[in-house]
């Protein structure tokens, strides 16, 4: 049995149900981790995007994405091996987000929020429901195949990575990054104006996390 003490409460874990030494966990830093349990002294992966705490994960049956809830009344899925969301739901009548999960036949988004409300996501929103047919379905391969034919230009990569989100979830977002690059900011300069022979080591974001590991 081995106890893991991270800096900041953690308000939901959910283990990846392809690959049983990973899991993910929703924390009050705004952000979410994945841990390989076989080595728990550091994230594998941190996750950003949410401007508050993040209150309730869950992985997809795939085990390849998993979506999150947050106090800033937004819904995020995230690939497990990336920094970033690719998807936000939000609503303006949605409040804070307590509770998702991904649906077994990986097609929808189930979340509960504060104002007492369930509501049913696409997992993918551009995907069709119900019947497709052959001539949409041609026009809707012909574009993917486009998209990943010039996926490397910068204007489709600006594109494919734009997502709307409400002014008021975009003004804390500079005002994170904001204070991101000034703590960054402040610890080169004390390294750099630290006594001679006083070595001062700058940690990475993701090597901060875990305070201690207890047997």
């Amino acid at each position: 049995m081995r106890k893991v003490v991270l800096k900041f409460r953690s308000n939901s874990l959910s283990w990846n149900p392809m690959e049983a030494y990973h899991f993910v966990v929703a924390n009050e830093d705004y952000n979410a981790y994945t841990f390989d349990f076989r080595n728990l002294s550091a994230p594998l992966t941190l996750h950003r995007g949410h401007v508050s705490a993040v209150l309730d994960v869950d992985y997809s049956p795939t085990g390849k994405e998993f979506v999150t809830g947050g106090f800033d009344r937004t819904i995020r899925i995230f690939d497990q091996e990336q920094k970033f969301s690719k998807e936000v739901y939000h609503t303006k009548r949605m409040q804070l987000v307590k509770c998702v999960r991904w649906s077994k036949d990986n097609k929808y988004i189930l979340s509960g929020s504060d104002e007492t409300n369930i509501r049913v996501w696409k997992s993918r929103p551009a995907e069709k429901i119900g019947v497709v047919h052959p001539r949409m379905k041609h026009a809707l391969n012909y574009g993917e195949t486009l998209k990943e034919r010039f996926e490397e230009y910068p204007q489709i990569k600006r594109i494919a990575k734009h997502r709307h989100v409400p002014y008021r979830i975009f003004r804390q977002q500079i005002e994170l990054k904001t204070i991101m690059k000034s703590q960054s900011r402040k610890e080169r300069n004390k390294a750099a104006n630290a006594k001679r022979g006083h070595k001062v080591e700058i940690k990475k974001a993701i090597d901060k996390v875990v305070l201690r590991e207890d047997e």
